[in-house]
């Protein structure tokens, strides 16, 4: 077997982090002992590698000078094992909604904005109701599991639910697991904004008006409402593409609710927006929808 140097496109300060993190989680009651066959930075290179470059499990075993028969045990066995064990970890930092929702207030933000994505996922042997494979999506033909994703007016990921099954749809999923705290926020003055797929959501779920023949102020309303929520399009893609392993996951699917928290923490360490940014950003977005809320009424 040849080997070689390579690098790992992810900042030195990600690593760092990481690397902190998993010595503070060995160390808490009732712990495996400290023995472990590769060392707290070792395991971070390797969950940031499968992160980052979806490498397979016999390969990082390699790297990280560990068995492959160690590895695959590490990887099922999700309680304190190096994979899974560093997954937990990094999730665990990811915030609740309550702290987004609060942070959103402090900040005065003018809105939110919500979307589903899929995670698509390899095919999966598991029966929903009657005779439906629980995790394909007829909506987007293949299999995966169904996230709904809040992000903020600049249009970053700030929150990112459990995961459902690919067999239900963006709506119910929303109800589920989001809907129920953003109506608080809404009747506080932080509406979120939506594409046509959450129709129905609710008071303070603003959704564009369907139909080909709208009136003018339905055109322009839905005008204004696609151009503040366009850069919230971005936010699905900022997670894949800065974690490839998102493409397609190929580990129990149930675990996606832990991988793309994770997914989602590590992509705010390297978040690249200042304050300055979001400040500005956040006051012409205010302008903007303080036209949009009068088109709206009138």
């Amino acid at each position: 077997m040849i080997t070689y140097r390579a690098s790992l496109d992810v900042p030195q300060a990600t690593v760092e982090t990481v690397t902190r993190w998993l010595p503070a989680h060995r160390r808490r009651p009732g712990a495996r002992p400290v023995q472990r066959a590769a060392t707290a930075r070792t395991q971070a290179l390797l969950v940031l590698r499968w992160f980052k470059d979806a490498t397979k499990l016999r390969i990082l075993a390699l790297d990280a000078g560990i068995s492959i028969a160690t590895a695959y045990r590490y990887l099922h066995e999700a309680i304190d094992r190096y994979l899974h064990e560093a997954i937990d970890v990094i999730a665990q930092k990811a915030p609740t909604l309550p702290q987004v929702l609060q942070r959103a207030t402090a900040q005065d933000w003018p809105f939110l904005c919500l979307d589903g994505t899929l995670i698509p996922t390899t095919k999966i042997a598991a029966r929903g109701a009657g005779t439906a494979d629980l995790w394909w999506s007829g909506k987007h033909a293949q299999h995966g599991g169904n996230l709904q994703v809040l992000t903020g007016p600049a249009g970053y990921p700030e929150w990112v639910s459990a995961v459902e099954p690919g067999t239900v749809n963006d709506i119910v999923t929303a109800r589920t697991h989001v809907l129920p705290w953003l109506y608080p926020a809404a009747a506080a003055g932080l509406p979120t904004l939506t594409d046509k797929g959450y129709e129905g959501a609710g008071i303070g779920i603003i959704v564009p008006f369907k139909g080909t023949n709208l009136n003018t102020d339905a055109v322009s309303r839905n005008a204004m409402s696609n151009a503040l929520r366009a850069p919230a399009e971005r936010a699905n893609a900022l997670l894949k593409a800065a974690w490839p392993v998102l493409r397609r996951v190929t580990l129990d699917p149930w675990r996606i609710t832990e991988i793309t928290a994770a997914a989602l923490v590590l992509l705010h360490l390297q978040r690249p927006i200042t304050e300055l940014r979001r400040e500005n950003l956040s006051t012409r977005s205010t302008v903007i929808w303080a036209h949009c809320g009068s088109c709206a009424s009138t």
